[in-house]
């Protein structure tokens, strides 16, 4: 019990962390910094019925930080009006907006998010991911899943190494423009999850992305 209630108050510390996107320096955020001991309390507890009921313990834990839940329902029409105002959002920028299911997934290009095998997010696209970030704000239950993705040139390690790098760049991004980063989880998956051939540099290219599921936060 110790090690998970120290283990939950180091996630919580560090969730308050962010890196401002225009000169790279960690930051604490004031209000995830102040409220985080009182969060961090409410996470554990949520943890903790969470792994007594059978409820996913991340969703258990964001819901006793106090972030709200959708009635079963309202989520549908409440992921309608999120696909909405992110379509109106994303509408010419290159970034594809799918829905699946009660998930809307927003796909990033590499070519429009990051220069070439760096992780450091191209000023140009800053607008469009600021853009994500008021949808994200305005819309708060929800899960928001970041998945980095590369081709398959290079080595394995080298290529999961990039896709984390760069999906926590975009984490780290969002929650620098408010989004509550306990909302975020990151992961890279490397080369092991193409939506296209690698035989070609056409291929290549749609695997080379960001992917951003975003789900309901629900009790179920």
């Amino acid at each position: 019990m110790k090690k998970l209630a120290l283990a939950l108050a180091l996630t919580t510390a560090v969730a308050g962390c962010t890196t401002d996107p225009y000169t790279g320096e960690a930051k604490l955020s004031n209000t995830v910094g102040g409220a985080g001991i009182g969060a961090g309390v409410g996470a554990l507890g949520g943890y903790l019925v969470g792994e007594a009921t059978g409820v996913d313990s991340g969703r258990a834990a964001l819901i006793g930080a106090g972030v709200g839940v959708l009635a079963g329902g309202s989520v549908g029409a409440y992921m309608d009006s999120q696909e909405d105002k992110l379509r109106q959002q994303l509408q010419g920028t290159g970034v594809s907006v799918t829905r699946a299911g009660d998930r809307i997934i927003l796909n990033m290009p590499s070519n429009i998010t990051f220069p070439t095998d760096q992780a450091s997010i191209l000023p140009a696209f800053y607008p469009t991911l600021s853009s994500v970030a008021l949808v994200l704000k305005e819309f708060d239950k929800s899960i928001v899943d970041v998945y980095g993705h590369t081709d398959s040139q290079g080595s394995d390690g080298y290529n999961l190494q990039l896709s984390q790098q760069r999906a926590s760049s975009v984490s780290q991004f969002l929650a620098s423009q408010g989004v509550n980063p306990r909302r975020l989880n990151t992961q890279g998956f490397g080369e092991s999850q193409p939506i296209a051939s690698n035989a070609s540099e056409q291929g290549r290219a749609q695997n080379r992305r960001v992917e951003i599921s975003i789900s309901p936060l629900t009790n179920g």
